[in-house]
């Protein structure tokens, strides 16, 4: 009866309930994976200390913080991690020795040595990416950890305990990562190739429909250049998850030029979408709806159609099929006979976009377990330089803020003043990666530190006497209420600050609490150590305070005026082994505060570069060299106008030296070429008339 009266009284209550039970349900779930993380980094950590407890290693500390850096939430990201943190961890053990051998008993010597080695993997680390970026700056900072406990209390350097010093600490990260492996290994199965694939499948699916809603003209879709800019910059963002795919597969790693073709292959897809809407914008409406159902006929039918929904399922469902397919489609278009240069640029450029989806698709092939259609290449692996400024000026700042530290504590004689020399060169190195947000994410640093000084404190001092226990599972289980939820936390973080100051509290948490064996409660040892640590640390926070990265806008302005630089020296007849690849690397660090001019900019320079490279072998091999080094010598000189001039006379001898046959074809590709460069040059002749030689 009650019952009923409640019912009546509120219909909706069990709907309400049944509503937040669900959602308490979906909460719970959600809750699952960040604290099964927290408690992957725990394991980790406490199997670390285990090993080197039981191997008697001095400092076990280190081989617990090592763990602690290299878990992930991410399977992929941790093996990787791992695997170039012991490379950079065996060249910095190894220099340490050499350093220690050169400068036995000459401190000035070792400290400059010290000083100059972080500098040079601070260098090292700014022109490299990712996870190979990481290892440069290790082993910058692994000389420091070596060296700092070489170092008397007066500064000395004790030679004869290098080598063993430096096995043991080596010994010791080694242990860390070896351990932290072992348990992500066994608990997590990774899903970074099926991610990987379903982002494949979306940027293919919305980069073909969106090149199929360009040819049939549909004005929004050549009017809207935001859709292309943000598929680069998803093309771009791409990076970090491959990098990741290739920690988890050893079949990825093998087959990584099918993988670089297939990101090659999205940047070439939308660099010939960009060349046709641009193109067809300045056709007359009715010859560019003419030309565009031309080229729309021999298109394969699997290409979607503008009004189709974008839907990822049928790339992922058949990747090699499909490839097959658009590999036909692009030979039919590169051999088509036109009659005129029009439709052969809208033919070319189209065949260009379907080959680049091509290898994309291929590369999709090869994350669902497909066959590919290639074999990995063994071409030597080559270092893309975007701009050397943003390397000089973090190995300069590594070097004086390191040299700074020494010389403090030089001067001032303090005990634990190699602790702040390790910790300084550890934050100034890292935290250089992070170019413009290197000082917030040095502040971020800050706070975890001093919030895990209260924390360790609190373990150190109240917890671990209270358990009455010198046993290593009251350590673990002291370490593990803390190691868990900041775990769990730094899993789910979301906000660039979340994720700064949680990874802060994992990196430091350990050293702090400093374990030993057997368990010191030293307060002043305790205190002396923190405030070494938060030296360090705030030295690196100065040092991108008084000698602050490149400015975003800066770095975007330099890099574009270095690609317009190696663009004039390319017209000029200085030739480059691989310009797409040269381009594509300073898109990849174009800042993400360049404007969508700027990107613009950048891209129209990759196609100008291309379209002369192609212009150039048909030119020579037609006998019409001269005229062509005329139009790109006008270039040279930034001379646009004259350029297009030039560019002009150029078609027209192009068109009179067309016999019959293959020359009329190649004659016409010649001109599409030349009719390329030419609207690039007017659409953006202001940048293409910046910084020209006088």
């Amino acid at each position: 009866m009650i019952n009923a009266v409640l019912s009546v009284a509120n219909p909706l209550s069990r709907t309400n309930f049944a509503f937040d039970r669900a959602r308490l349900k979906a909460g719970l779930r959600s809750m699952g994976p960040p604290l099964l993380f927290g408690l992957r980094v725990w394991a980790s950590v406490s199997l670390a200390l285990y090993v080197a407890y039981w191997l008697e290693i001095d400092e076990p500390f280190w081989a617990g913080t090592s763990a602690a850096i290299v878990c992930q939430p991410r399977l992929g990201a941790s093996l990787r991690k791992s695997w170039f943190r012991m490379i950079g961890t065996f060249i910095g053990g190894a220099l340490s020795v050499v350093l220690t051998a050169c400068f036995p008993q000459d401190r000035a010597l070792f400290l400059g040595g010290l000083a100059l080695w972080g500098a040079a993997c601070a260098f090292t680390a700014t022109l490299l990416r990712n996870f190979a970026a990481y290892a440069a700056a290790l082993a910058g900072y692994t000389v420091a950890i070596v060296g700092g406990n070489l170092l008397g209390a007066a500064g000395g350097v004790d030679a004869n305990a290098a080598f063993l010093l430096a096995v043991a600490r080596v010994s010791a990260i080694c242990i860390g990562i070896v351990c932290a492996g072992t348990i992500l290994a066994l608990t997590d199965f990774g899903d970074a190739r099926r991610r990987l694939a379903v982002l494949f499948a979306g940027l293919v699916a919305e980069i073909t429909t969106g090149f199929a809603g360009s040819l049939a003209l549909a004005r929004a879709e050549l009017s809207d250049t935001s859709v292309r800019r943000e598929l680069i910059r998803r093309v771009v963002a791409l990076e970090p998850l491959i990098d990741e795919t290739l920690g988890e597969s050893s079949q990825i790693r093998y087959h990584l030029p099918v993988l670089q073709s297939a990101v090659n292959g999205l940047f070439a897809a939308l660099a010939g979408w960009r060349t046709v809407v641009n193109h067809l914008i300045r056709l007359p409406p009715d010859e560019a709806r003419r030309e565009g159902a031309v080229i729309l006929q021999h298109l394969p039918p699997e290409l979607p159609s503008p009004e189709t929904h974008v839907e990822t399922t049928r790339w992922i469902a058949d990747p090699a099929g499909l490839h097959r397919t658009y590999e036909v489609a692009e030979r039919r278009l590169s051999t088509l006979l036109v009659g005129t240069s029009s439709l052969r640029l809208l033919a070319d450029q189209t065949a260009a976009a379907l080959a680049g989806i091509a290898h994309t698709l291929n590369g999709l092939a090869l994350l669902i377990a497909e066959p590919v259609r290639s074999q990995p290449r063994r071409d030597p692996v080559r270092l893309y330089v975007p701009d050397l400024l943003p390397a000089l000026v973090n190995a300069g700042r590594t070097f004086v803020t390191i040299g700074a530290v020494e010389l403090f504590w030089v001067v001032t004689g303090w005990p634990d003043g190699t602790g702040a020399i390790i910790f300084a060169s550890i934050a100034v190195i890292l935290l250089a990666l992070r170019a413009d947000q290197a000082y917030a994410a040095a502040q971020l640093f800050m706070v975890g530190i001093l919030l895990n000084v209260v924390i360790a404190a609190t373990v150190t001092f109240a917890v671990l006497p209270a358990l009455g226990t010198e046993t290593f599972a009251a350590l673990s289980l002291a370490i593990g209420l803390c190691l868990v939820p900041i775990g769990a936390l730094l899993a789910q973080a979301r906000q660039p600050w979340q994720v700064g100051l949680f990874t802060a509290m994992m990196m430091n948490f350990v050293p702090l609490v400093h374990p030993t064996n057997p368990m010191s409660y030293d307060p002043a040892q305790f205190y002396n150590q923190a405030l070494a640590i938060v030296a360090g640390n705030c030295a690196a926070a100065l040092s991108f305070r008084l000698m602050p990265p490149l400015s975003p806008a800066f770095r975007t302005r330099r890099l574009l005026a270095l690609t317009l630089h190696d663009l004039r020296k390319l017209a000029a007849g200085r030739p480059r082994s691989d310009w797409e690849g040269h381009v594509h690397r300073r898109l990849a660090v174009m800042p993400d505060a360049a404007t969508p001019l700027q990107r613009a900019q950048l891209l129209a320079a990759l196609s100008a570069g291309s379209e002369v490279i192609r212009l150039r072998q048909i030119a020579h091999d037609l006998g019409l060299g001269a005229e062509l080094g005329l139009a790109l010598a006008a270039f040279v000189r930034s001379e646009i106008t004259d350029a297009v001039v030039c560019f002009a006379r150029l078609d027209a001898a192009f068109a009179a030296r067309a016999d019959t046959g293959s020359s009329v074809q190649t004659a016409l590709r010649a001109r599409g070429s030349i009719l390329v460069l030419s609207e690039l040059l007017t659409q953006h002749a202001t940048y293409f008339d910046t910084g020209a030689p006088r």
